[in-house]
């Protein structure tokens, strides 16, 4: 199965390859307006205007913490996005593709009051839920130690600073990927961990996409009966 994944496109859209499936990790919203009434908007045109045009079959969507209209009014963007009927929204839950078991969540740690953050001990009982049988993970987080290190640029006095970059990932997160060796697990968040490592029987690939960077292809064998 071919496999195209992206995250923080922070409303800007690139031309995604011919695929089974595509995936898309958080932050899809554009910065530079995070009111609900434009975030509804924008996904009720630009957005879905983008995804009905992709050469794809089947899109597996998460939100992210730049995503309020998800965390504040799930079912106007569920109600938005329903003309698209090969597109699955996926908040702490799970659906099947080709016999594939997929599962999307859209946490992170808690940073500058953003949407669907969360602290440690929460995230560890958001991560609790996701199936062990799961054989493709979808989450806007970053597991600690993969793809999430990022510089903490203001200090206690508001002041810049350029320090050594940070594991801001979660740490249960990479605990749970550890016990249930998922097929692949994809992210975002962190712009500057873009990459692709191996866990075990898992691939992490963080898609944060950014200038220069291209949506991320991915192949994947059926799975065993």
């Amino acid at each position: 199965m071919k496999i195209v994944a992206v995250a923080d496109q922070h409303g800007y859209f690139t031309e995604i390859p011919e695929c089974d499936l595509l995936l898309i990790a958080g932050d899809i919203c554009p910065r530079d307006n995070h009111t609900l009434g434009y975030q509804e908007c924008w996904l009720d045109s630009a957005f879905k205007y983008w995804l009905k045009n992709q050469p794809v079959k089947k899109i597996i969507l998460v939100a992210g913490n730049h995503d309020f209209i998800f965390e504040s009014r799930l079912n106007t963007a569920l109600n938005i996005l329903k003309s698209i009927p090969h597109l699955t929204y996926l908040q702490d839950d799970y659906c099947y593709y080709e016999d594939y078991k997929i599962y999307g969540s859209p946490w992170q740690l808690y940073h500058g009051g953003w949407a669907f953050n969360l602290y440690e001990p929460e995230l560890k009982e958001k991560w609790d839920k996701i199936p062990n049988d799961t054989h493709i993970l979808v989450t806007h987080s970053p597991p600690k130690g993969y793809g999430d290190k990022a510089p903490r640029t203001i200090n206690d006095d508001n002041e810049t600073q350029w320090p050594e970059p940070e594991h801001i990932g979660s740490p249960s997160l990479t605990e749970k990927i550890k016990i249930i060796q998922p097929k692949l697990h994809v992210f975002g968040h962190i712009h500057t961990g873009f990459g692709q490592w191996q866990l075990n029987e898992t691939i992490l690939a963080n898609v944060a996409q950014g200038k220069g960077r291209w949506p991320v292809v991915l192949t994947l064998p059926p799975v065993k009966p």
